[in-house]
Formats: C-alpha cells, sequence, structure tokens
C-alpha cells in the first residue's frame, strides 16, 4: 500500500517528481508534521561553480524552505580532499586547500540566489566539514568511529562494486570518504539538529551509512530520502550540452547560454522540466506540458523564462528571450548573445575562423571547429562557412560578426 504523506514537503516531493527512495517515509512525515526540520545536502567544491546538475537537489532544499524547515549546504571542505569515489571510472585530481576555497567562494554565490541565509529558524546555514574532517586524530577516529563499519558491507554497495568490477584501481584515500560522509551526517545531527540528508539516488549508500553511524554512536534517529538521476528523453546526462557542462555561474555560463539551454528542451521534457525546475502551479505545469504543435515551443519560453529568473533574476530571463526572438526570429544579431572580444593588436594580425569558433565556445577544439565546418554546421552573419582556412582581420570585425554552429547556437566576436 502506498504512503501518502501528510507534510507540505514530502507532498511536493512526491507530487513534482523529486523522489525516488526515503529510507522511513511515515517516520519523516511524522517528523516534519512535529515542527522545523533541519535537512542537508553536501557538495564538494570539485570546481569554481555548481552545473546544472545540482539543480535538483538546489530546488528540493529551496522547496524545503518554503515549507517552513532549514536547509543546511554542507560545503565539502574537507572531503573534497579525498574525492568521492561513487560510480567514477577513476580516482578525482586532488586540489589544494587554496584551490578548494576559491571553489567553495564561487559556489555560495549560486546557493544565495535559492535560499534565504540568517539567523532564523527556517534560515539556511552554509558549513563546512573541513570544521571538523581538519583536525581529526587518525587513532582516535579508527578507534571511535572505524569500528562501526564492516568492510564486507562496504565492499558490497554498488558504487564500489561497479569499480571493482570493472578492475579500475579504488584507492584506500577513496574507500575512506564514506566513511567520512557518514561522519558529516552524525556531526550535523549533533551540533545542528539535522534529520534528513538528502542526495541523488547514486547517494543512497553513503546516506544510509551516516543514519546506521549516527543510531550507534547517539542512538539519534535520522532519515534519508533521495531524488532520481535524471537523463533527458533521448538519454542525456542532464546537465551537458554541446558545449559541456552547463554551469550556474553567470561568468562561467552567460545569462543567454543557460537561457537557451532549456529553451532547447525536447517536447517530452518539457512537462517534467517545468515541474522540477520551476515553482509554477503543478496543474499549470501539466497544461503547459501536454500542449502539442507549435504551442509547446512557447511552453519551453516559459520553462526558460522562468529556471532564468529564479537564477539570474527577471531582467536577464527578458533579454534573454528577446534576443533570441531577435536571432531566431528576424535573423538579426541580438545584444544579449555570448561575445568574444579580440583586442585590436590581435585582429591587426589576423586570427583564423576555426580558433574564433573554438573561443566563442561553439566548438570545444580545432578538429571539432573544422568538422563543423565542412560538414557546412558553421556559419558567419548567417551565410555557410566554407574554408576552414578562412583568416578574420580588424577591417572584417568593424561591425561584429555573428558566428553559428547549426541552428541554435550563436556567438558574437567584436573588436575591443
Amino acid at each position: 500500500m502506498t504512503y501518502h504523506p501528510k507534510s507540505e514537503f514530502l507532498n511536493v516531493m512526491v507530487s513534482r517528481g523529486y523522489l525516488a527512495d526515503c529510507t522511513d517515509m511515515q517516520g519523516l512525515d511524522e517528523r516534519m508534521m512535529a515542527g522545523v526540520t533541519p535537512c542537508y545536502i553536501g557538495y564538494d567544491a570539485t570546481a569554481k561553480s555548481l552545473h546544472i546538475g545540482h539543480l535538483l537537489n538546489i530546488m528540493m532544499l529551496r522547496w524545503l524552505q518554503k515549507c517552513g524547515h532549514q536547509p543546511i549546504t554542507l560545503m565539502g571542505g574537507g572531503t573534497t580532499k579525498v574525492g568521492d569515489p561513487s560510480f567514477r571510472a577513476d580516482e578525482r585530481p586532488l586540489l589544494t586547500n587554496e584551490v578548494i576555497d576559491e571553489n567553495i567562494s564561487g559556489m555560495q554565490q549560486v546557493f544565495a540566489q535559492y535560499l534565504t541565509y540568517g539567523e532564523g529558524k527556517t534560515d539556511a546555514i552554509m558549513v563546512n566539514n573541513a570544521e571538523w574532517l581538519d583536525g581529526l586524530n587518525y587513532l582516535e577516529f579508527l578507534r571511535d568511529i572505524g569500528r562501526h563499519f564492516s568492510v564486507n558491507r562496504m565492499l558490497s554497495f554498488e558504487s564500489v562494486k561497479s569499480r571493482l568490477d570493472r578492475e579500475q584501481s579504488l584507492s584506500f584515500l577513496e574507500f575512506n570518504y564514506m566513511i567520512l560522509q557518514a561522519y558529516d551526517f552524525l556531526e550535523l545531527n549533533r551540533r545542528y539538529g539535522c534529520a534528513l540528508q538528502m542526495g541523488g539516488s547514486d547517494q543512497w549508500g553513503n546516506i544510509v551509512n551516516g543514519i546506521d553511524l549516527t543510531r550507534r554512536v547517539i542512538e539519534g534517529h535520522v532519515f534519508g530520502l533521495t531524488s532520481p538521476l535524471l537523463t533527458t528523453s533521448d538519454g542525456k546526462k542532464m546537465g551537458k550540452s554541446e558545449g559541456g557542462a552547463v554551469w550556474l555561474n553567470g561568468e562561467m555560463c552567460s545569462p543567454y547560454t543557460f537561457w537557451q539551454f532549456w529553451r532547447n528542451t525536447t517536447d517530452a521534457d518539457t512537462g517534467r522540466f517545468l515541474k522540477l525546475y520551476t515553482e509554477l502551479p503543478l496543474d499549470e505545469c501539466e497544461r503547459l506540458g501536454a500542449l502539442g504543435g507549435s504551442e509547446i515551443n512557447e511552453a519551453k519560453v516559459i520553462l526558460a523564462n522562468e529556471i532564468t529568473g529564479l537564477l539570474h533574476g527577471v531582467e536577464a530571463a527578458k533579454a534573454a528571450e528577446a534576443t533570441a526572438r531577435e536571432v531566431f526570429e528576424k535573423g538579426g544579431v541580438g545584444d544579449d548573445l555570448p561575445t568574444l572580444v579580440l583586442e585590436p593588436g590581435e585582429a591587426a594580425e589576423g586570427v583564423s575562423i576555426v580558433q574564433l569558433i573554438v573561443r566563442a565556445g561553439l566548438a570545444k577544439s580545432g578538429k571539432d571547429a573544422k568538422r563543423l565546418i565542412s560538414e557546412s554546421g558553421a556559419r558567419m552573419n548567417d551565410a555557410p562557412l566554407e574554408d576552414a582556412g578562412l583568416m578574420i582581420g580588424a577591417a572584417d570585425l568593424a561591425q561584429p560578426i555573428k558566428l553559428s554552429a547549426g541552428k541554435k547556437r550563436h556567438a558574437l566576436v567584436k573588436l575591443g
């Protein structure tokens, strides 16, 4: 028999499609009905920005706060030094403390757009696990915490088995990660009364470890909830585009590029993404997602506007839409397109069209750019590019040049 939650937050999780699994749905529901429930999601600082793949659980934290509970964003200043091996084919590169701190600073900018931080009961707090992990005494940690972990059980987790089955080395450093993450939950429960950890379904084993450790060490009753790992309807991993990861920091991915990513959503994904990534009412998400023919395109514009508005602000969303209409409907240039600015000295010497395509972010490498040209997928000012050896000089840049890769990706090149 399916359990129907009474708490507002769990209702949102179920009805909008955020829920994959929960360790004790009824127990968590009762806990949330009883009062403010602190909940955390952990983020390792492996890059200067979060990307679209993180947006699902950021929205979960946003809904948690809207429903009267307290979000905790746990920054992995400590665990980033180890690296999560879950479902990875190889070991992550090790980062210095300086790089980790710089990355955390970049990630904070994104969280501030979605969550309200402060001193109130439901105000979000940001915590860095380096606070307790950096100062651990190794022998004491092994004696007090390590004794609660069965290596046999750890080897049975799918995230570890998948690495071992492929006969790819799993270092002892990485093997410790799940113990450290479990210890995070214990510490957050001790310090902040944190009662719930959320994450993607690939984190299930790590979350269960934390619940078990908290129960064993301090007899705490805590919960875990996971979201589905999303792929688009055509089977691609969510958050990847032709140019790589779609970043959430504006300086790494312009509001226009971000907006365009969502505008290019497939028809089949539109309704689902409206439920997951916007705050539009459920019935409106379903109505828009059910539209057919050319009408679904207006639903995609609404999707792009809503998501871009949450991250970059309503004005940035409007500007991106105006640019898109200028570029696609009127064949214009568009003021808000991603722009590559060349210095006068560089332009005087001349720059190859292949290099410009790469630097404008329309191809990953010179080889990709040449293939794009040879397959008639590249255009300059809406005219097909046929010569991969073309050089662009200062005279060619008297007016900005519009470069295009396919029908949907555009950039400007202009003289500084």
